[in-house]
């Protein structure tokens, strides 16, 4: 991916080097139930996770604010220790942030709107959004409630290692996903979702979100369609690096690495065939028109 040399976005919040005073954190649980595949696919994992979930409800139901216990002082990383290698990461997602801005300004200018830019906030270990206090595990996250994308760099290392989803262009998927549900939050999407599931059973809910993931996904497609046609980034091979991403955080493929049985109606993001069919089709359209995914066979 022919990134460096270019504009670095002015929207990136570091908080690395910040400890993370006591408060309240409820919106964690929400974030961890949308990564519960991810969270799912090693037996320690499955194992943390149930503690975790037994502790939690049963400290609610005493009173206890599980989540703003022990937080004081939590453990960070000093940003001017960082190797050059991690200096090269911040830059690298600064300057795919700012790709994202040019090629939404002008779609939403286009479109006769303006666009409204994101702030990426980088943190280590654990962070506190709009939506609750959240840590690492969760994975890179959109809050609706401060329009800010969440991510821990370290994150690129479990793709790479964990996932087998190494590259740089798969490291900018992820972050024009979360993009992409930002985009869903300006035009009013996200909102709509949320009405929609209003009352319904869970394997509804689970449904539109699987729809609104998918269509993040296509809109991170279309990112990518700007970013090859327009400013010619892409290197041979970076759009294989996307779709085996794509692939690999199919909530299929992670539960069948968890040593569980594919329930489709538990699914929250699609399938590993269905990630790469919508990023696929932004990328190839450029088109909001092509994301529908509400409207259209999965």
């Amino acid at each position: 991916m022919r990134w460096q040399g270019r504009r670095r976005s002015q929207n990136v919040e570091d908080r690395r080097g910040e400890r993370l005073a006591a408060g309240t954190g409820g919106g964690a649980v929400m974030l961890v139930l949308r990564f519960l595949p991810m969270l799912l696919r090693s037996k320690a994992g499955r194992i943390i996770l149930g503690l975790g979930v037994v502790a939690y409800f049963g400290a609610r139901l005493m009173g206890i604010d599980l989540l703003s216990l022990g937080q004081q002082d939590t453990a960070s990383v000093d940003p001017n220790s960082l190797t050059q290698g991690q200096q090269e990461q911040v830059e690298f997602v600064s300057v795919v942030l700012a790709d994202t801005e040019e090629a939404w300004n002008n779609i939403f200018a286009e479109q006769g709107q303006t666009y409204e830019e994101p702030t990426l906030v980088l943190f280590t270990g654990a962070v506190r959004s709009a939506c609750g206090t959240a840590n690492s595990a969760v994975g890179p996250f959109y809050c609706p409630g401060d329009r800010k994308l969440y991510l821990d760099l370290s994150f690129f290392e479990e793709m790479k290692q964990g996932l087998g989803a190494p590259g740089d262009f798969a490291q900018a998927y992820v972050i024009a996903h979360e993009v992409g549900h930002h985009v869903q939050t300006l035009l009013g999407i996200s909102q709509q979702v949320r009405e929609a599931g209003a009352g319904r059973s869970q394997a509804d809910v689970n449904a539109l979100s699987v729809r609104q993931e998918l269509q993040a996904d296509c809109f991170a497609g279309i990112w990518g369609h700007s970013a090859n046609i327009d400013r010619q980034m892409l290197d041979s091979g970076d759009l294989e690096e996307a779709l085996n991403a794509a692939s690999a955080i199919g909530d299929d493929r992670l539960q069948q690495q968890a040593g569980r049985a594919v329930v489709p109606d538990s699914f929250t993001h699609g399938s590993s065939a269905q990630r790469v069919k919508w990023f696929k089709r932004g990328f190839e359209s450029g088109s909001l028109e092509a994301c529908n995914t509400f409207g259209s066979e999965l």
